[in-house]
C-alpha cells in the first residue's frame, strides 16, 4: 500500500507539468490548430532554471521566499491528498482543513509578493486574486464538510473511500468550479491574457523571472494537480478497490479532468469580473446542497 502511494506521489511531481500541455492541445483541436507539444512546460522550465533571477531594489525577503513557498505547498500538498480510491501518503485526522490552510498560505505569499514590489499593477491584480478566493473557499469548505459528514470522517483518506452515495456528481461540479477558479483558468481568469485591464493571477508574477518563476509555475502545475486529483477521486467508482488498479483509474480520471478543461477553455469565453462571484456562488450553493442531503 505504502508503495502505491510513494509511486502517486512521485508521479504527480513528475507528470504535473503535463497538464497544461494536455489543456493546450484539447484547445489546439478545437481550433483546428497543431498546437504546442504537450511536454512544453518541461521546455519552459528547463529554460527558465538555465537564466538568472532579476530582482528589483525595491523587493525584500518577501519577495524571494514567496516561489519557494509555492512549490513547497505543493509538494506537501500532494502527500495529502489521495487519487481515486486510494490512500494518501501523510494522513492524520484533520489533513483536510491542513490542505486547505496550505493552498491559503501559499496565496497569501504570492499576494505579500506581488504588494512587495510596490507596483499598483500587480497590486491590482492581487486584489482581485483575494476577491476571488474569498468567493471560492466557502465552496471548498463546504464541499469538504459534506464529505466529512458523509463519512464521519476528518481525514481525506477515509473521507474518500467511504463514499458510496449519489452526491459525488454534485460535490465533483463543485470542486470543479473552485479549480477553475483557484488555477486561474477560464472563465475566471486567463492564464494566456498579455492585456494588462484583464490579468488577474499573471499581474502579481510579472516581475518574477529565471528560476523564480519557474518554481512559481511549477508550483501552479502541483496545485492543479492536487484539485484534479479531489476531483477524479470522486468520478472513480468506489468498486474499484484495487491500490494499483484504482491508482491507475485515478489517473485517467484525472487526465480527463484536464481534458474537460481543455474543452471549457475552447467552448466558453471569459467571464466579466462582475460575474464571476455568481458562478462561485453556484459553486457554494451546490457544496451546501450536497451538505444538506447529507445531514437531513
Amino acid at each position: 500500500m505504502r508503495f502505491i502511494t510513494i509511486i502517486h506521489v512521485l508521479s504527480a511531481l513528475m507528470l504535473s507539468p503535463v497538464i497544461p500541455g494536455i489543456i493546450n492541445k484539447v484547445k489546439a483541436l478545437f481550433a483546428g490548430r497543431k498546437g504546442k507539444p504537450v511536454l512544453q512546460m518541461y521546455y519552459d522550465l528547463g529554460k527558465l532554471l538555465r537564466k538568472g533571477s532579476v530582482y528589483s531594489r525595491t523587493t525584500t525577503w518577501i519577495f524571494k521566499a514567496s516561489p519557494l513557498i509555492s512549490t513547497a505547498a505543493g509538494v506537501v500538498g500532494v502527500m495529502l491528498v489521495p487519487l481515486g480510491n486510494g490512500s494518501n501518503l501523510l494522513t492524520f485526522q484533520g489533513d483536510m482543513i491542513l490542505v486547505v490552510y496550505l493552498f491559503g498560505f501559499s496565496k497569501f505569499a504570492t499576494v505579500m509578493a506581488a504588494l512587495d514590489t510596490g507596483s499598483a499593477f500587480e497590486g491590482m491584480g492581487a486584489s482581485r486574486e483575494v476577491q476571488f478566493s474569498m468567493l471560492a473557499e466557502p465552496a471548498m469548505l463546504l464541499g469538504l464538510c459534506a464529505l466529512s459528514a458523509l463519512s464521519g470522517e476528518t481525514s481525506l483518506n477515509t473521507m474518500f473511500t467511504s463514499l458510496q452515495t449519489g452526491t459525488r456528481p454534485i460535490l465533483a461540479a463543485a470542486i470543479f468550479i473552485v479549480l477553475l477558479a483557484e488555477n486561474s483558468r477560464i472563465p475566471f481568469d486567463d492564464p494566456n491574457t498579455h492585456l494588462e485591464l484583464t490579468m488577474v493571477h499573471e499581474a502579481m508574477i510579472l516581475d518574477h523571472s529565471g528560476p523564480d518563476l519557474a518554481l512559481i509555475e511549477y508550483g501552479a502545475t502541483l496545485k492543479f494537480w492536487i484539485y484534479a486529483s479531489l476531483t477524479a477521486s470522486l468520478l472513480v467508482p468506489p468498486g474499484i478497490s484495487g491500490e494499483g488498479s484504482s491508482l491507475v483509474a485515478g489517473l485517467i480520471a484525472l487526465f480527463l479532468v484536464a481534458v474537460a478543461v481543455g474543452i471549457v477553455e475552447s467552448i466558453m469565453a471569459r467571464l466579466r469580473l462582475i460575474r464571476v462571484p455568481q458562478l462561485l456562488v453556484g459553486a457554494t450553493i451546490l457544496s451546501l446542497i450536497s451538505l444538506i442531503l447529507i445531514i437531513r
